[in-house]
């Protein structure tokens, strides 16, 4: 059997980076060796696209910035892949399909979906479309108040709009305290804070605006923190366990999710089998509803009070690190990480 080229794209522009290129180790190791060869492209920080032609063993050790070849991607869709500089040299390195292990802006908010587009690669995860809606939270919001899914009462805060910032401030009498301010665009509780009272607020803000200029507030939620992975495409949809997270902090940020070990998961989560089907239920919905292709994560919040299920985001490139709840979900699911990459890979190539 021939073997597929895969391109394996990690690191990136975004605050993300080292997320990526730890997920980016897992699914190296973990892809068939017998089906496909490696491409290892590194972008650095800057956004120098760097190709490794050592054994994958070795990655976590390269200083990519001194040993990688600079590449970039053709856009050419007859001859479709790489073509590598050296010197005054060009050489072309065909690719068939494409993983692009990518967090965060530039990786999975449609830019880079739109580049591997125009260059008629086939890639792993959803399109233009759907990341960039999924990417910016405000839009996924939208969606999910049309397919009538419960969600944490939240206003926007557009943060060049002096008035839109003095309007939205106004009714926090309706979010309250405790609340939640989010930058509308990162991933991994990046620029995330928890606010108790005014002064907390306003401190908050500041620290999300550093990350985008259109800042989010939620009412604060009482509940169980259940997520929920989706695999498929177009009809053929299926989805994994529920887990639940029980962070080591006050919430999961990116501390709890990725420096501290007193965070825990549960695979699977014990609940009621209503709450369970009503999870699995609304996670499909929300991934036809984005037009997702290949795979998502689906997060709501269970309020044990009213016993509402309640919609909190949808991650279109989730991690794939030792501690990350999609392949955990997966694994508790009977599909292992090698089985579930080349999965991934099998629906990128149709």
């Amino acid at each position: 059997m021939l073997k597929k080229n895969v391109l394996v794209l990690f690191g990136g522009c975004s605050t993300e980076h080292e997320v990526s290129k730890v997920s980016a180790y897992t699914v190296m190791a973990n892809i068939s060796e017998e089906k496909y060869n490696v491409i290892p492209v590194y972008i650095t920080r800057e956004g120098k696209w760097l190709l490794y032609d050592g054994a994958v063993d070795n990655l976590r050790n390269v200083p990519w910035e001194k040993f990688g070849t600079a590449v970039v991607l053709s856009p050419d869709r007859v001859n479709r892949g790489l073509l590598r500089i050296v010197g005054d040299k060009v050489k072309y390195v065909p690719v068939d399909v494409v993983f692009p292990v990518l967090h965060g802006k530039n990786g999975e908010d449609g830019s880079l979906q739109g580049l591997l587009e125009l260059g008629g690669l086939p890639y792993v995860g959803c399109g233009v479309l759907s990341s960039a809606i999924c990417m910016d939270k405000t839009f996924t919001k939208i969606i999910a108040q049309n397919l009538g899914l419960k969600q944490a009462d939240y206003i926007v805060l557009n943060m060049w709009d002096e008035a839109s910032v003095k309007a939205g401030l106004r009714k926090m009498r309706k979010i309250g305290y405790p609340c939640f301010v989010k930058p509308a665009s990162t991933g991994s509780s990046v620029g995330i804070s928890k606010a108790n009272d005014k002064k907390e607020l306003l401190a908050a803000i500041d620290t999300a605006k550093t990350y985008d200029d259109k800042v989010i507030i939620e009412r604060g939620i009482v509940g169980r923190e259940l997520e929920c992975s989706v695999l498929g495409w177009r009809g053929d949809v299926s989805v994994s366990v529920v887990g639940e997270v029980i962070a080591a902090g006050e919430f999961y940020d990116y501390s709890s999710k990725y420096d501290s070990d007193d965070s825990k998961t549960i695979f699977p989560a014990d609940l009621p089998e209503e709450i369970s089907e009503e999870i699995s239920s609304q996670s499909i919905r929300m991934f036809n509803a984005v037009d997702g292709r290949g795979l998502a994560r689906v997060d709501f919040f269970w309020e044990e009070t009213s016993g509402s299920v309640i919609f909190n985001e949808i991650n279109t490139m989730p991690g794939f690190t030792s501690i990350s709840m999609y392949p955990k979900l997966w694994q508790a699911s009977s599909i292992g990480l090698p089985d579930l990459i080349d999965r991934l890979i099998e629906i990128a190539l149709r």
